[in-house]
């Protein structure tokens, strides 16, 4: 049995460094799923409708989410603006804010009021700089001329280069990496650069989603050899890349029809069970070794690498223990007295199961 090394395991809780935990009724409904992926802290992000873009906003969301469930520890972000300023960066540090998320205008859900022109925001990535804080990317470029969903994100790379180069001390993520290239230019950067890799591009192809809505999200997943190079990044040990899952829940309706379908993928109850999964896989088609993946790779992928980089120390001592096949990913999340309902990815199918320690 592939991973029969793993049973019964025991590991520090999960950090999942990108989560979207919505509002309201969608909130209600999906926080409490958190820790039955085996995660105890998360990176929330701000595209709320409004965004998050000031300090007593992002106040405000993190004590709704704890008033949800208080056993997670949220690491709070604020919405690239127009009306973010050096000041704005000080008094969220202050606050114990952790960083800012950056998304191109329109690429993704509830993007509409983001960047076009970085330049603009040079001097509040030297104050992000300066404070030690975190600049989140959402790594596309704006479809348009010779620029679309299969190749925004390789357009947006010399972006992520000049960032760099301009405020190399600056802490920078590029999230949710799709592509080999995504991955050799995290790899080519400083140490203050990194990449998340969420569970399901480790699955998934463009074939995926161009046929099941519920693997469309953005940025779009690629090819086969992208997915493989993710779960070579995945499997490396590399303290670069680590477990950041973009888990964006959306009405089912939102996700089976209408105009336009929205771009998201729930993985959030089971985040830590998935990227077991999605290893394995990988051993049984050859993409990685049996032998690469360690308890250490595990654990530092998983938990250890994303919290070392964002600074943030677990000291919960809370573990969770590792068991095969023990359980299924439900068809579909509901709660009573809630009309909204959401569909998980890979609905149906058997997956690792985590289970809290004591």
């Amino acid at each position: 049995m592939v991973f029969e090394k793993f049973q019964d395991v025991e590991l520090p809780a999960s950090f999942d460094a990108h989560v979207h935990l919505r509002d309201g009724a969608m909130s209600n409904l999906v926080v409490p799923t958190i820790r039955q992926g085996g995660v105890n802290t998360v990176y929330v992000m701000p595209n709320l409708v409004p965004p998050i873009t000031t300090v007593q906003q992002a106040l405000d969301y993190r004590a709704r989410l704890q008033a949800l469930e208080p056993n997670v520890i949220y690491l709070m972000s604020l919405y690239l603006h127009e009306s973010i300023t050096p000041n704005v960066i000080k008094a969220a540090k202050k606050a114990g804010i952790t960083g800012v998320k950056s998304y191109p205008a329109g690429v993704t859900t509830n993007s509409s009021s983001g960047v076009v022109d970085y330049t603009l925001f040079y001097p509040v990535f030297a104050e992000l700089e300066a404070q030690n804080m975190i600049l989140n990317l959402h790594g596309e470029s704006p479809s348009g001329d010779d620029i679309t969903v299969l190749n925004a994100e390789a357009g947006f790379l010399p972006t992520l280069r000049e960032l760099h180069a301009r405020f190399p001390r600056l802490r920078i993520i590029l999230e949710h990496c799709t592509t080999a290239a995504a991955i050799a230019t995290v790899l080519a950067l400083g140490p203050t650069v990194a990449g998340t890799l969420t569970a399901h591009h480790l699955y998934i192809t463009v074939d995926d989603w161009a046929g099941d809505p519920f693997c469309f999200c953005k940025p779009v997943a690629k090819t086969p050899a992208d997915r493989d190079a993710l779960l070579r990044a995945a499997a490396s040990g590399n303290p670069k890349f680590f477990l950041g899952t973009d888990s964006a829940p959306h009405p089912a309706t939102a996700k089976r029809g209408g105009d336009r379908i929205a771009a998201g993928v729930f993985t959030q109850p089971y985040a830590t069970q998935l990227v077991l999964g999605a290893l394995e896989e990988g051993v049984e088609r050859g993409v990685v070794k049996e032998g690469e993946v360690t308890m250490e790779v595990l654990e530092g992928f998983l938990s250890g690498f994303g919290r070392r980089f964002y600074g943030v120390e677990d000291k919960t001592g809370e573990t969770i223990v590792l068991r095969k096949g023990g359980e299924e990913v439900i068809g579909l999340l509901t709660k009573e007295g809630l009309e909204v309902e959401v569909v998980p990815f890979r609905r149906g199918e058997k997956c690792w199961s985590v289970e809290w320690k004591g």
